[in-house]
């Protein structure tokens, strides 16, 4: 069975080329973009796993990720930040505040399939 990965990005451009990647590897693909409908999008569909963006309107990764982590239907699915910060003390403060990894943007097309796989 196909594993379901939901995408959290507001750059339409990042989700699509994300997207590309993830669906060429045969995992089936879920869109959102804001944490808003991220969280009803992980409800209804239940991911395997969440790659969420860190900095979007109407809800950011960090307030959409702790939302998905108390409710206990959702609290146990794996998320992923996707961020633009890459600076020194950024990937403690993402592990810190709950994330299960952190992959910084630009994405690198060939590191995150395998990422994903040591994931699930």
């Amino acid at each position: 069975m196909n594993k379901k990965i939901l995408i959290v990005e507001d750059n339409e451009k990042n989700r699509v080329l994300i997207r590309d990647v993830l669906k060429y590897y045969g995992y089936e693909v879920i869109e959102a973009v804001n944490g808003e409908e991220g969280i009803k999008a992980a409800k209804e569909k239940m991911p395997d796993l969440i790659l969420m963006d860190i900095q979007m309107p109407v809800m950011d990764g960090f307030a959409a990720m702790q939302a998905l982590r108390k409710d206990p239907a959702t609290k146990g699915i794996k998320i992923i930040a996707l961020t633009s910060f890459a600076m020194k003390g950024d990937k403690e403060k993402v592990m810190d505040a709950g994330f299960d990894d952190y992959i910084a943007k630009p994405v690198d097309t060939r590191e995150l399939p395998r990422m994903i796989q040591g994931i699930l």
